[in-house]
């Protein structure tokens, strides 16, 4: 199995059929270990393009691997699992998955059965990595997974229908996003990211709403991870760098159950300002990781960091976009009320609105022209110094 890492090692066993052997194993036998070990040395083989396009082409092999997902054994699941990355993530041969997980209808109940039910956290995360690349690569397959099951049968019995659970496909990556939260924050990472691109499609957004508990779920995990987990007060600023991902992808999916907040009970007004406190120290602490150091490095060394500090630079805009829209819808409903607390409990002070308004000009200036409409008449004076400091707000009103 390790030597199947070798290249040279993989070649010899493609050229002496080894994958037909394992195909053959993997179709009679029922000894959980054998087929972990099959799976596990095809998945190694896979890793070089051309054993992966010689095994992914292969129409006999194909659905015998994916026959595997319907495993009952963890590690045979995982080795699984690990194999569809790999194909998945060689674009030659990447339709070639997706068109065959899209003929098998099962190949969706049983992911969710795992993501719903298993307290093993790198199954859990191998096979978020699975539905995120599916996702990724093919909207439609996305929204087939979401539509399935969100029409139960009406005409089946209720024992039959305690028998055959109708997975949902929310409150599964909600599930196993609770697993691995606290063990693996890449994993959370992963599948805050399959939430992010449910609320790509208009269905995948009703998905999240539509069913109250499942909103509210969604909701009160992701508000819990940004005000109390995510980028804290105590934490250094440089933490932005490890979570710029996973909290662009929270805050993305939070924006868009709080556009859709007039039919939603469970947001109360009284977590703007929590909110409010998160994003803003999110766009300081954004301001100190660009902030370029004073002593400059030899040459050698800048050029290799090149390439990384553009992809750093890249994240952290992708973020800074995404907090500042979701800032402004939040500024927008904000009240007479809202605001004097907020100035009293210290989320709207000079310094953090200074923050707010700093990133929020020009794009949004209608939002912070209302803003400031209300805070005068809540202090006159911090809304005064504050137009000192943004002439062009004064020049517009």
């Amino acid at each position: 199995w390790d030597m199947s890492m070798d290249e040279d090692v993989a070649l010899f066993l493609q050229e002496f059929n080894a994958p037909d052997i394992f195909m053959g194993v993997l179709a009679k036998s029922k000894c959980p270990r054998l087929r972990e070990i099959c799976v596990g040395i095809l998945g190694n083989m896979a890793c070089f393009q051309e054993i992966c396009v010689s095994i992914s082409s292969d129409k006999n092999l194909g659905p015998v691997l994916l026959h595997c997902l319907y495993d009952s054994d963890p590690p045979t699941l995982l080795e699984t699992s690990r194999l569809l990355l790999t194909c998945l993530s060689q674009t030659e041969v990447a339709s070639i998955w997706v068109e065959r997980i899209r003929e098998y209808p099962a190949i969706y109940d049983s992911i969710c059965f795992i993501m719903s039910s298993s307290t093993n956290v790198d199954l859990l995360v191998k096979v978020g990595e699975v539905v995120d690349k599916l996702f990724d690569l093919d909207e439609k397959l996305m929204l087939e997974w979401i539509r399935n099951g969100a029409v139960q049968p009406l005409d089946l019995p209720q024992e039959d229908s305690e028998e055959q659970p109708v997975f949902k496909i929310v409150p599964c990556v909600l599930e196993a996003a609770k697993q691995v939260r606290s063990e693996n924050p890449e994993g959370l990472d992963v599948y805050m990211h399959i939430l992010q691109l449910l609320t790509t499609v208009d269905d995948g957004i009703q998905a999240i709403v539509q069913c109250p508990d499942t909103g509210k779920d969604t909701w009160n995990l992701l508000f819990d991870l940004v005000c109390h987990e995510f980028c804290q007060s105590d934490d250094p600023p440089i933490i932005l760098q490890e979570q710029k991902t996973v909290l662009a992808s929270v805050y993305s999916v939070l924006s868009a159950i709080y556009a859709s907040r007039a039919e939603q009970e469970y947001l109360k007004i009284e977590e703007d300002l929590p909110l409010i406190d998160s994003l803003i120290r999110v766009l300081q602490n954004m301001e100190h990781c660009q902030k370029k150091p004073e002593n400059s490095v030899d040459s050698n060394t800048e050029e290799t960091k090149k390439s990384d500090l553009t992809q750093d630079d890249f994240h952290l805009k992708i973020l800074k976009d995404i907090s500042c829209e979701f800032l402004s819808n939040i500024f927008q409903v904000l009240t007479k009320e809202t605001v004097a607390q907020g100035l009293k409990e210290g989320q709207l002070s000079k310094e953090k609105c200074s923050c707010a308004f700093q990133n929020l000009l020009p794009f949004y200036s209608p939002v912070i022209e209302d803003f400031l409409k209300i805070l005068h008449e809540v202090d006159k004076t911090l809304a005064d110094d504050l137009e000192k400091s943004f002439p062009s707000l004064k020049a517009q009103t």
